[in-house]
């Protein structure tokens, strides 16, 4: 998947500078796709020379000026086109887990820190997805808000993301029980 289509998708909540994107990439599809800031400048300006998007610029008195970016209809059949094609497998790639994998021939104590920041970061991330499920769903059930809320997408990708994060604590918790264990002195 190009990130392009990752922008696009994000544009669909309405008009954003750079800065909102990365910011809502953070809050919406970090739990799918992640990207660096420079490379969402670098695709935003691509993707408006070849007019899926389009940009005006903010003139603002005491900082930059800034551009906010919408989709054209350009980028909206192009998003559609994207929806239409069958997804490809997803290929986990964790250096986190060779890292595990060869626990039994690298530093131990050294894959036992990694995985506490791990379980830490997930911890973080799941409190952060919970604090802005609570937000979408502004005091109704979850079956009220997947009735009746404009766009559901957002919503289940946040729920992907919840699941995601709850794996990975109880997948972190496990691996540390177990490492922290065989690191102690057998009697």
């Amino acid at each position: 998947m190009a990130l392009r289509n990752a922008v696009l998708a994000a544009l669909l909540e309405g008009e954003a500078s750079g800065y909102d994107l990365a910011k809502g990439f953070d809050a919406s599809v970090a739990n799918c796709w992640m990207t660096t800031p420079q490379q969402l400048y670098r695709e935003l300006d691509r993707m408006a020379a070849e007019g899926l998007i389009e940009a005006r610029v903010v003139l603002q008195e005491r900082r930059p000026n800034k551009r906010l970016f919408t989709l054209t209809e350009a980028g909206r059949a192009a998003l559609r086109r994207f929806t239409a094609e069958p997804a490809r497998p997803t290929a986990i790639r964790d250096e986190l887990m060779v890292k595990v994998h060869a626990v039994d021939e690298g530093d131990a104590a050294a894959v036992r820190t990694a995985v506490a920041l791990q379980l830490e970061r997930s911890r973080a991330k799941l409190a952060h997805y919970e604090r802005r499920r609570e937000r979408m769903l502004d005091g109704r059930t979850e079956a009220e808000h997947l009735a009746r809320a404009g766009r559901v997408g957002p919503y289940l990708t946040l729920l992907r993301g919840l699941a995601f994060e709850q794996e990975n604590v109880r997948w972190a918790e496990l691996a540390l029980a177990v490492l922290t264990q065989r690191a102690a002195p057998v009697r």
